[in-house]
Order: C-alpha cells, then sequence, then structure tokens
C-alpha cells in the first residue's frame, strides 16, 4: 500500500509546498468552513469505498451464475 509520503513524493510534492497548500485552503475558506468540508471528503471517500465494496461482491456472485448458466446451456444444446 502507498504512503502518503510516497505519494506526495511522486507527485513532487515537499513538506513546504504542502502547508503553502494548507495555509491557501485555510484562507479561502475560513477556519469555520474546514471541518463541514473534512466531514463532507470523508463522507464521500466512505460511500466510495462502501460501493467498490458491493461492486466486488457483484462481481463474485455474478461468476458462479454465469458457470451454472454455460452447462446448463451445453447440455441443452448437446441433447
Amino acid at each position: 500500500m502507498l504512503t502518503t509520503s510516497a505519494i506526495l513524493g511522486v507527485l513532487g510534492i515537499g513538506g513546504s509546498e504542502l502547508w503553502l497548500i494548507l495555509i491557501i485552503i485555510l484562507v479561502l475558506f475560513g477556519g469555520a468552513k474546514l471541518p463541514s468540508l473534512a466531514r463532507g471528503l470523508g463522507q464521500s471517500i466512505k460511500e466510495f469505498k462502501k460501493a467498490q465494496r458491493d461492486d466486488d461482491e457483484v462481481k463474485t456472485d455474478a461468476k458462479p451464475a454465469d458457470a451454472s448458466k454455460k452447462s446448463d446451456s451445453s447440455s441443452t444444446s448437446s441433447h
């Protein structure tokens, strides 16, 4: 799994650039708005992960059903 420092290293962002970005965000949105922005971002990430898990479950459930359909169609076609 990638760490934050590895991701930032790939992007070419160091510590000073990260602080500058955080200060600009603070100035633009203000201190009162940041908790609600962070909460919304956290909920979005949580919903994305949930949808991704649900999609993986649907794919794993669909594979056995497809295999049984193939065996049914092959048995009916041989008759």
